[in-house]
């Protein structure tokens, strides 16, 4: 990945000579690069400000100097263009999910604004030759995007492979599925008079996965409830839902088979991605989604998985939704699927689903969820697309 940034204090942004970051520096898997804006004006006081065209307090950032750095940029681009990534309070919130998106792209540039804010004009000039997307790293006002950068940087490149040394590690991370982590012990088992939870003590794997998943659901509760829907959702149930990881590939690609049997008699067709697909294929599947597992006494009974649109990013698609057969009918398709809409970014607006054309019952299933079908075929030949429209989470 290359990432470059612009700044008028290119000394902010060392931290990122530091760490995890520092390293994949040093070992080729990111090429950053910091710009002083101040290097593209052409006045002895390097101006990069001037007073706001209709008055009011503060001054605005020059369109000048950012034309030319982006022009700087392109020109160094042999051809290819970044993503411009600009921090600011008026932004689209910056999410975990996001992050994953952005640690997909080959080349980022991040404009990190100052003063009132930078001149509207660069916005347009850029949208005319590159994707642009403003983000918000919160609900706050910061005097520069250097904070933020610094913020989002970390979050985007820890999720370039080769960079976390146990890829494992990320999946397990508060927000990767819509909860927060459970509490971490290590040595020694008692400190202070406190003691280590006993059941991690035990061995019995199990137990300390059921232990996890609880205290996952007690502190996203009690810290950050408007992200409880999904779980209470599946919690009636007395289900488990993990974060899908390699070790479950085996176990999906058995499910999908006895899922998908009833799906290609009701539309007549054995050539379907999930009958056919290898033991490879649905690895990369893990990879390229967003999956969750329901697991009922460590047996694999369910999924379903989502990702953001790399065609239009804010469409959150929902693929792979699927319940063992000896449990169908139960009402845990639904609530896997109000998990998987739950889990979509917050500034998305539309939810996308495909099914069989001849899926009688998945069609009935998506329509009383609020899907409508689309016109034409679907995406895959003999599907239908659906989608509805996503209320946003929060204004602003």
């Amino acid at each position: 990945m290359r990432i470059d940034v612009l700044s008028i204090f290119p000394d902010y942004l060392d931290p990122l000579g530091l760490s995890l970051i520092g390293k994949a520096r040093e070992q080729g898997l990111l090429d950053l690069r910091v710009r002083d804006l101040r290097d593209y004006t052409h006045d002895r006081h390097r101006t990069v400000d001037d007073t706001p065209y209709g008055g009011g307090a503060g001054m605005v950032m020059k369109p000048e100097p950012w034309g030319a750095a982006l022009d700087a940029l392109v020109a160094d681009g042999a051809g290819a263009v970044p993503h411009l990534v600009v921090p600011g309070p008026g932004g689209m919130p910056f999410s975990q999910a996001m992050a994953r998106t952005l640690a997909s792209e080959e080349w980022l540039a991040f404009a990190c604004g100052r003063y009132e804010g930078i001149d509207e004009r660069v916005y347009e000039d850029a949208a005319s030759r590159m994707p642009v997307t403003v983000l918000s790293l919160g609900d706050y006002v910061l005097s520069g995007g250097e904070v933020a950068v610094l913020a989002m940087v970390e979050a985007i490149v820890r999720l370039v492979p080769g960079v976390v040394g146990n890829a494992e590690s990320l999946v397990e991370e508060s927000h990767e599925d819509g909860l927060l982590e459970y509490p971490v012990y290590t040595r020694p088992s008692v400190w202070r008079g406190l003691e280590v939870p006993s059941v991690l003590l035990s061995g019995d794997h199990g137990a300390i996965a059921r232990w996890r998943q609880r205290q996952r659901l007690l502190r996203t509760a009690a810290r950050r409830p408007d992200l409880l829907h999904a779980s209470e959702a599946l919690g009636s149930e007395g289900l488990e839902i993990h974060v899908a990881t390699a070790g479950d590939a085996a176990e999906l690609s058995t499910l999908q088979r006895a899922c998908w049997v009833s799906e290609a008699i009701a539309n007549a067709s054995l050539d379907i991605p999930p009958l056919t697909e290898s033991l490879q294929a649905v690895r990369q599947g893990l990879r390229e989604w967003r999956t969750w597992v329901v697991r009922d006494s460590g047996r694999l009974v369910g999924s379903v998985r989502g990702r953001r649109s790399a065609q239009d990013p804010s469409t959150w698609e929902v693929s792979r939704l699927m319940v063992a057969p000896d449990l169908q009918g139960r009402g845990i398709g639904r609530a896997l699927l109000a998990f998987a809409e739950g889990a979509a970014p917050e500034d998305a607006r539309t939810l996308w689903l495909n099914t069989g054309r001849g899926s009688a019952d998945n069609l009935r299933m998506y329509k009383k969820a609020g899907y409508r079908i689309g016109p034409g075929e679907g995406t895959f030949p003999g599907t239908v697309d659906l989608t509805k429209l996503r209320q946003p989470v929060r204004g602003g």
